[in-house]
């Protein structure tokens, strides 16, 4: 297993860690490396570690209330299969916050966990 010191860490604030482990887990391919219930979870995907704490976590805590909305952060996760991956996330129901936007870089659409955090979910241009 990867040691924490080589893992880039993003820390998201989640109102239902639950909720929040199995949307990443199930739709996203992060696989758990800690859950603490309700409190908090550390999932991987890669190099990056998504911390995704709770209420009842120190990291919730510490966050000044006029911080904790989502804003324009967001993960960035580069895709081999960006439509079949589009399509069958749109099958499963979840919210995404834009349309498909193309430029020189390449393509990109973002979707939201289910406490409104920002995932952009990326093709680069051939």
């Amino acid at each position: 297993m990867t040691e924490p010191a080589e893992l880039a860490s993003v820390r998201y604030i989640v109102d239902d860690v639950s909720a929040a482990v199995d949307f990443y887990t199930a739709h996203l391919g992060f696989t758990v490396r800690m859950n603490a219930g309700k409190a908090f979870a550390d999932v991987v995907r890669g190099p990056l570690r998504l911390l995704l704490s709770g209420p009842a976590s120190s990291g919730y805590r510490a966050t000044p209330d006029d911080a904790a909305g989502a804003g324009r952060n967001r993960i960035h996760l580069v895709l081999d299969d960006f439509d079949p991956t589009v399509d069958r996330l749109r099958a499963a129901g979840l919210t995404f916050r834009t349309d498909v936007v193309s430029g020189p870089g390449g393509r990109q659409i973002l979707l939201t966990d289910p406490a409104g955090n920002l995932v952009e979910l990326f093709e680069p241009a051939s």
